[in-house]
Protein backbone atom coordinates (compact mmCIF):
# COMPACT_ATOMS: atom_id res chain seq x y z
CA UNK A 1 0.00 0.00 0.00
CA UNK A 2 2.80 2.44 0.93
CA UNK A 3 4.56 1.58 -2.32
CA UNK A 4 1.42 2.50 -4.32
CA UNK A 5 1.03 5.80 -2.46
CA UNK A 6 4.69 6.72 -3.06
CA UNK A 7 4.38 5.73 -6.74
CA UNK A 8 1.29 7.90 -7.07
CA UNK A 9 3.06 10.88 -5.42
CA UNK A 10 6.07 10.37 -7.71
CA UNK A 11 3.85 10.25 -10.80
CA UNK A 12 2.04 13.45 -9.78
CA UNK A 13 5.39 15.17 -9.15
CA UNK A 14 6.73 14.17 -12.58
CA UNK A 15 3.52 15.27 -14.31
CA UNK A 16 3.61 18.58 -12.42
CA UNK A 17 7.24 19.13 -13.41
CA UNK A 18 6.46 18.43 -17.07
CA UNK A 19 3.45 20.77 -17.06
CA UNK A 20 5.49 23.44 -15.25
CA UNK A 21 8.28 23.19 -17.77
CA UNK A 22 5.92 23.33 -20.75
CA UNK A 23 4.00 26.34 -19.43
CA UNK A 24 6.71 28.30 -17.65
CA UNK A 25 10.05 26.87 -18.77
CA UNK A 26 9.61 27.72 -22.42
CA UNK A 27 8.69 31.31 -21.53
CA UNK A 28 11.63 31.67 -19.15
CA UNK A 29 13.91 30.57 -21.97
CA UNK A 30 12.92 33.64 -24.00
CA UNK A 31 14.05 36.04 -21.24
CA UNK A 32 17.44 37.67 -20.97
CA UNK A 33 19.96 35.04 -19.72
CA UNK A 34 20.51 37.07 -16.52
CA UNK A 35 16.80 37.57 -15.76
CA UNK A 36 16.30 34.73 -13.29
CA UNK A 37 19.39 35.71 -11.31
CA UNK A 38 18.09 39.25 -10.85
CA UNK A 39 14.60 38.03 -9.98
CA UNK A 40 16.10 35.70 -7.38
CA UNK A 41 18.22 38.54 -6.01
CA UNK A 42 15.08 40.66 -5.64
CA UNK A 43 13.16 37.76 -4.07
CA UNK A 44 15.98 37.15 -1.59
CA UNK A 45 15.77 40.84 -0.66
CA UNK A 46 12.05 40.43 0.01
CA UNK A 47 12.75 37.37 2.16
CA UNK A 48 15.47 39.19 4.12
CA UNK A 49 13.54 42.41 4.75
CA UNK A 50 9.91 41.42 4.31
CA UNK A 51 9.60 44.62 2.26
CA UNK A 52 9.17 44.43 -1.51
CA UNK A 53 10.02 48.12 -2.00
CA UNK A 54 13.30 47.67 -0.09
CA UNK A 55 14.19 44.79 -2.41
CA UNK A 56 13.72 46.92 -5.53
CA UNK A 57 15.89 49.90 -4.65
CA UNK A 58 19.54 50.88 -4.59
CA UNK A 59 20.70 53.02 -1.70
CA UNK A 60 23.94 54.79 -0.85
CA UNK A 61 24.83 56.40 2.49
CA UNK A 62 26.01 60.00 2.27
CA UNK A 63 29.28 60.65 4.10
CA UNK A 64 28.83 62.76 7.21
CA UNK A 65 31.23 65.47 6.02
CA UNK A 66 29.40 66.00 2.71
CA UNK A 67 26.68 68.63 2.76
CA UNK A 68 23.29 67.94 1.24
CA UNK A 69 23.71 70.95 -1.05
CA UNK A 70 27.03 69.50 -2.31
CA UNK A 71 25.26 66.20 -2.97
CA UNK A 72 22.60 67.93 -5.03
CA UNK A 73 25.12 70.09 -6.89
CA UNK A 74 27.24 67.04 -7.76
CA UNK A 75 24.28 65.00 -9.00
CA UNK A 76 22.94 67.89 -11.07
CA UNK A 77 26.37 68.51 -12.58
CA UNK A 78 26.83 64.85 -13.56
CA UNK A 79 23.30 64.78 -14.97
CA UNK A 80 23.97 67.81 -17.14
CA UNK A 81 27.30 66.37 -18.35
CA UNK A 82 25.36 63.31 -19.53
CA UNK A 83 22.58 65.29 -21.25
CA UNK A 84 20.02 64.54 -18.56
CA UNK A 85 17.55 67.29 -17.74
CA UNK A 86 16.71 68.14 -14.16
CA UNK A 87 12.94 67.82 -14.42
CA UNK A 88 11.92 67.91 -10.79
CA UNK A 89 13.06 68.98 -7.35
CA UNK A 90 10.56 68.45 -4.55
CA UNK A 91 11.53 69.23 -0.99
CA UNK A 92 8.88 67.87 1.32
CA UNK A 93 7.38 70.36 3.74
CA UNK A 94 7.28 67.99 6.66
CA UNK A 95 6.68 70.48 9.46
CA UNK A 96 3.20 71.40 8.26
CA UNK A 97 2.17 67.76 7.85
CA UNK A 98 3.62 66.79 11.23
CA UNK A 99 1.03 68.93 12.97
CA UNK A 100 -1.75 67.07 11.16
CA UNK A 101 -0.41 63.54 11.85
CA UNK A 102 1.04 64.08 15.31
CA UNK A 103 4.39 62.64 14.19
CA UNK A 104 7.27 64.24 16.08
CA UNK A 105 10.15 63.39 13.70
CA UNK A 106 10.99 66.19 11.27
CA UNK A 107 13.26 64.42 8.78
CA UNK A 108 14.83 65.82 5.62
CA UNK A 109 13.14 64.45 2.50
CA UNK A 110 13.82 65.64 -1.03
CA UNK A 111 13.15 64.02 -4.40
CA UNK A 112 15.16 64.97 -7.47
CA UNK A 113 14.03 63.84 -10.93
CA UNK A 114 16.16 63.46 -14.05
CA UNK A 115 15.42 62.53 -17.64
CA UNK A 116 17.09 62.22 -21.00
CA UNK A 117 14.28 63.18 -23.39
CA UNK A 118 15.83 61.47 -26.40
CA UNK A 119 16.28 58.17 -24.53
CA UNK A 120 12.84 58.49 -22.91
CA UNK A 121 11.19 58.94 -26.31
CA UNK A 122 12.84 55.84 -27.76
CA UNK A 123 11.86 53.68 -24.77
CA UNK A 124 8.27 54.90 -24.84
CA UNK A 125 8.17 54.17 -28.59
CA UNK A 126 9.43 50.65 -27.79
CA UNK A 127 6.90 50.13 -24.97
CA UNK A 128 4.71 52.79 -23.37
CA UNK A 129 5.02 50.90 -20.08
CA UNK A 130 8.57 52.24 -19.71
CA UNK A 131 7.04 55.69 -19.29
CA UNK A 132 5.76 54.66 -15.86
CA UNK A 133 9.39 54.43 -14.70
CA UNK A 134 10.22 57.95 -15.88
CA UNK A 135 11.70 60.24 -14.89
CA UNK A 136 14.54 58.67 -12.94
CA UNK A 137 14.25 59.76 -9.32
CA UNK A 138 16.68 60.06 -6.45
CA UNK A 139 15.35 60.36 -2.93
CA UNK A 140 17.48 62.13 -0.35
CA UNK A 141 16.24 61.09 3.07
CA UNK A 142 17.38 61.28 6.66
CA UNK A 143 16.95 58.16 8.81
CA UNK A 144 16.02 58.06 12.49
CA UNK A 145 19.69 58.35 13.52
CA UNK A 146 20.26 61.43 11.37
CA UNK A 147 22.19 59.61 8.61
CA UNK A 148 21.40 60.77 5.09
CA UNK A 149 20.80 58.34 2.25
CA UNK A 150 20.29 58.41 -1.51
CA UNK A 151 17.69 55.99 -2.89
CA UNK A 152 16.75 55.15 -6.46
CA UNK A 153 15.05 52.28 -8.20
CA UNK A 154 17.39 49.37 -8.92
CA UNK A 155 17.45 49.26 -12.71
CA UNK A 156 18.68 45.71 -13.29
CA UNK A 157 15.21 44.27 -13.89
CA UNK A 158 14.49 47.04 -16.40
CA UNK A 159 17.62 46.00 -18.31
CA UNK A 160 17.60 42.24 -17.85
CA UNK A 161 14.16 41.23 -16.51
CA UNK A 162 12.40 40.51 -19.78
CA UNK A 163 13.27 39.51 -23.31
CA UNK A 164 16.65 40.94 -24.33
CA UNK A 165 16.41 44.55 -25.42
CA UNK A 166 17.64 45.42 -28.92
CA UNK A 167 21.38 46.22 -28.72
CA UNK A 168 20.98 49.98 -29.27
CA UNK A 169 18.32 50.16 -26.53
CA UNK A 170 20.43 48.08 -24.15
CA UNK A 171 23.28 50.52 -24.68
CA UNK A 172 20.98 53.44 -23.83
CA UNK A 173 19.54 51.66 -20.78
CA UNK A 174 23.03 50.85 -19.51
CA UNK A 175 23.99 54.51 -20.00
CA UNK A 176 21.00 55.62 -17.90
CA UNK A 177 21.82 53.11 -15.16
CA UNK A 178 25.53 53.95 -15.05
CA UNK A 179 24.79 57.69 -15.02
CA UNK A 180 22.27 57.42 -12.18
CA UNK A 181 24.45 55.11 -10.10
CA UNK A 182 27.54 57.25 -10.72
CA UNK A 183 25.64 60.38 -9.70
CA UNK A 184 24.69 58.76 -6.40
CA UNK A 185 28.08 57.21 -5.66
CA UNK A 186 30.09 60.33 -6.42
CA UNK A 187 27.72 62.69 -4.65
CA UNK A 188 27.51 60.53 -1.51
CA UNK A 189 31.30 60.22 -1.33
CA UNK A 190 31.86 63.95 -1.89
CA UNK A 191 33.65 63.26 -5.19
CA UNK A 192 33.03 66.70 -6.76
Amino acid sequence: MLKKILSFIGAITVIGAIIGYLTIGSKVGSLHPDAMGYYMQMFNGVLETGNSAEAMIRKVKIKDDVTTEDVIETMNSIAEENNFLIVGDAKMNIKSSLKKTGNKKDRYIRILSYCSPSIAQQFIDYSRAYGAFMPCRVLIVEDDEGNRWLYTMAMELMLFGGKPLPPEMMKMAEHVRSTMYSMMDKAAAGDF
